[in-house]
């Protein structure tokens, strides 16, 4: 029943198909029914592109530790951490690009608990060291979103940015209690390695204000969100029941990071323009402007038409073709019934004859 269902299924698409396939011009002819209907087809080849797609980032800033329960911003004030990255970019569309990336920095933190273990311990200090390597995805808002109408200058760029990645970070916090060094009662600080693994995975969000700065090089201001699903990534230990009870102190089980960078993507290639900073509508507009600022030094019949036949001297054939004759698209007297005789004098226009007898037949009557 299955198998009969399953060629049920399959013949029609099977036939479709090469009926399709009969009916289209395989010929290597273009338009054909495979192409986009343009005949100005050709192989993509790097020798054909026409902006440069490959760029080089850097840059750094600030890293906090955000929504976590050792956090960056504690009792009013900012513990500032540093953030470093370098990325390789494939500009795959106008509008649309990747981006294979490692970073790298240090986030500050503190955190007190609740009650009198907050009291014997203190206002407990954390960092966290991190690794990471990701692919990130880069939407231009700008151009996606860009009037069909604005011819301005396009020097500034909003960018929105999404990726998944691997990370591994080491971690120490240290309080006047649990989370200490001291051999009498035995302490030693709340420290966590955790190395970069198939099961590390982080993820992180985004945006950045990019400038055009020249045809080498951009300058960007981006700003981070990394979502990193680990409850241990802020240095409070491991698990909700762990101790000390850091990472009870909220009810979240992912320590998420803020950054805050300002980098250069150094732009790769010979091409004069990169391919972010390419509108395609603005040229279209900028080509269809030029054409009508030039239509009044388009100049026909640049030699006239001496024989004032209709066809210009510049690809007229017959250039003294007689006043009153029926010309054809090159400029030559019509001679219908091919007498030699042109219609203008043939007294009989379909009926071939002598010159001598006005292009009718001697026998005519």
């Amino acid at each position: 029943m299955k198998l009969n269902l399953l060629i049920a299924l399959v013949l029609p698409i099977a036939f479709y198909a090469q009926d399709r396939s009969s009916v289209g011009n395989t010929s290597g002819e273009y338009p054909n029914a495979y192409s986009s209907g343009s005949a100005n087809v050709h192989p993509f080849k790097n020798t054909s592109r026409l902006f440069r797609d490959w760029s080089v980032s850097v840059g750094g800033g600030s890293a906090f530790m955000h929504s976590a329960d050792v956090t960056s911003f504690y009792d009013g004030k900012i513990d500032f951490g540093y953030n470093a990255y370098a990325s390789l970019d494939k500009q795959i569309s106008h509008t649309f690009g990747l981006s294979l990336m490692f970073q790298m920095g240090k986030t500050n933190q503190k955190a007190l608990l609740p009650g009198a273990a907050g009291v014997a311990a203190g206002i407990a200090t954390a960092y966290t060291k991190y690794q990471q390597v990701s692919i990130l995805g880069d939407i231009n808002l700008s151009n996606l979103l860009r009037r069909v109408d604005n011819n301005s200058p396009y020097r500034w760029a909003l960018h929105g940015y999404g990726g998944v990645g691997l990370q591994g970070y080491d971690t120490l916090l240290l309080d006047n209690d649990m989370s200490r060094y001291s051999t009498s009662p035995k302490r030693i600080p709340t420290q966590i390695e955790q190395k970069i693994g198939l099961d590390t995975f982080f993820y992180q969000v985004g945006t950045g204000l990019k400038f055009n700065a020249s045809k080498m090089f951009d300058i960007e201001a981006r700003a981070m969100y990394i979502i990193s699903g680990d409850d241990s990534f802020d240095g409070g230990g491991f698990g909700k029941n762990g101790v000390p009870k850091y990472n009870a102190i909220s009810s979240g089980f992912s320590d998420n990071m803020l950054t805050i960078n300002l980098g250069l993507s150094f732009k790769l290639g010979k091409q004069d323009t990169h391919l972010t900073w390419f509108d395609p509508m603005q040229d279209i507009n900028n080509r269809i402007e030029v054409l009508a600022n030039s239509e009044n030094n388009l100049v026909v019949c640049e030699k006239g038409d001496v024989d004032n036949d209709g066809v210009c001297d510049d690809w007229d054939r017959q250039l003294d073709t007689p006043a009153g004759a029926r010309v054809d698209g090159a400029g030559v007297a019509l001679d219908i019934d091919l007498d030699g005789v042109i219609d203008l004098y043939d007294k009989c226009v379909t009926v071939p004859g002598p010159v001598e007898n006005n292009g009718c037949p001697t026998n005519s009557k």
